[in-house]
């Protein structure tokens, strides 16, 4: 599905555009930094071109990766001697916060009595987003909206009816359950959202907190086509599509000549930052990339090539089998014989040893991903506007509560009230 035609496209002057054009221009600059997956690629060109900052980066100690992982603006100050493109680095992510007071998100967030099977974490997220919204005043639909725990939390600051749409019968019959243990004015519907036969319901107010991919730009495509006359998303999982490269969706990005190509791969750099993740689940994943790693050093070994072989997710239970039963598994999972002997301390060291470097390019890589979520979401802002919305672009709450914090909140324009007139 595309966009209808926009009643009058004006000339690329918005400053969501501009903003978008010099972001695409400044990543097409960089794209040897962040192209290339460090996992795959034990040698980047970008290493061996720069070989001072390549060994500055492996020079640093763990407890040096661990700060700049949190403070990337300082990370790119202090590399922007090598790379003076990073100089303006936290100018170029800055965005509003569009988050009102402690006191007003306290207060539009759910009661942890009335949250039942609702995780913490989710609670204060739904309360969060809430509380940049409001004041509500239309119908709202809850786009993919699970058990509804966005749609109860809108309820309490909407005066009109909220309903949601999700696909899944146990989550609609779960959450209106809640609804009415509350007495929440919910109702969700079992609703596949990217059916070509969906209608959207008159005057409502499209809403979605972290649908994925497709998901949340099928609201942008759909609700925009309806004229709905407001549409706040957080987007998320930006490489969940069914295709395999990015499709823009507003008619000035498209129009730029040299717009980025963004494959399902490029995307997910975008969605890479973890900062909830408890340490011991931090401590295995580490502990699987080494195996990984290691498994994939002696592959390149036994096959006396240099290329990545991917493996598929393994079963919970190798990880308390060591790291021999964790190659043996990928062996047979890609059909590979290994020889009769290997000395498996060898590659495990291997591995660690790749693991180290791995985690420092990746921090170089890292800087990108907030640059290039904004290109994404900037893309969505820049549709909407040629729908006829003004649009707000900001953060919703701070990265600690969640990574996935921008806040698209679009008003059609026709739609606005006018503004109040001093009186004489």
């Amino acid at each position: 599905m595309t966009f209808p035609p926009a009643a009058s496209l004006h000339e690329p002057t918005t400053s969501f555009y501009s903003r978008w054009q010099a972001l695409n221009d400044w990543l097409a600059g960089h794209a040897e930094f962040w192209r290339p997956a460090p996992f795959m690629e034990p040698a980047p060109a970008w290493a061996q071109a720069r070989p001072e900052l390549s060994a500055w980066l492996e020079g640093l100690s763990d407890e040096d990766c661990d700060y700049y992982e949190q403070h990337l603006s300082e990370f790119a100050r202090r590399i922007s001697g090598w790379l003076p493109g990073l100089a303006d680095y936290e100018q170029r992510i800055a965005v509003p916060v569009l988050s009102p007071s402690p006191e007003t998100v306290a207060g539009t967030t759910l009661p942890e009595v009335a949250a039942t099977d609702m995780p913490g974490r989710k609670r204060l997220q739904a309360g969060a987003f809430a509380a940049s919204v409001i004041p509500l005043n239309r119908p709202v639909l809850d786009w993919c909206c699970g058990k509804g725990h966005l749609s109860r939390t809108l309820a309490r600051q909407c005066p009109e009816p909220v309903q949601g749409f999700e696909w899944d019968p146990a989550l609609v019959d779960d959450g209106n359950r809640l609804a009415r243990q509350f007495a929440d004015d919910v109702t969700l519907h079992c609703q596949d959202v990217m059916a070509q036969d969906l209608s959207w319901p008159a005057g409502s107010h499209g809403v979605a907190l972290h649908a994925c991919g497709d998901l949340h730009r099928q609201l942008i495509r759909r609700g925009s086509a309806a004229c709905a006359p407001r549409l706040s998303l957080s987007p998320c999982c930006y490489h969940l599509t069914a295709h395999s490269e990015y499709q823009l969706l507003s008619v000035q990005a498209k129009a730029h000549p040299q717009a980025l190509r963004l494959t399902r791969n490029d995307l997910r750099l975008a969605v890479q930052e973890t900062v909830t993740a408890p340490a011991g689940v931090r401590a295995q994943t580490a502990l699987v990339s080494q195996w990984r790693l290691g498994f994939d050093a002696l592959q390149r070994h036994v096959q006396g090539s240099d290329q990545y072989l991917p493996v598929p997710s393994h079963p919970p239970r190798l990880v308390n089998e060591g790291f021999e039963a964790f190659c043996r598994w990928a062996a047979r999972k890609k059909q590979l014989e290994l020889p009769d002997r290997v000395d498996w301390d060898h590659w495990l060291y291997a591995g660690r040893q790749r693991f180290g470097q791995v985690r420092r390019h990746e921090l170089l890589r890292h800087l990108f991903r907030r640059p290039l979520e904004l290109w994404l979401v900037l893309d969505y802002a820049v549709a909407l506007e040629e729908q006829g919305y003004r649009v707000r672009l900001g953060s919703f709450c701070d990265r600690s509560l969640t990574p996935r914090n921008l806040l698209l909140d679009a008003v059609r324009v026709c739609d606005t009230p006018p503004a109040p007139r001093n009186r004489p």
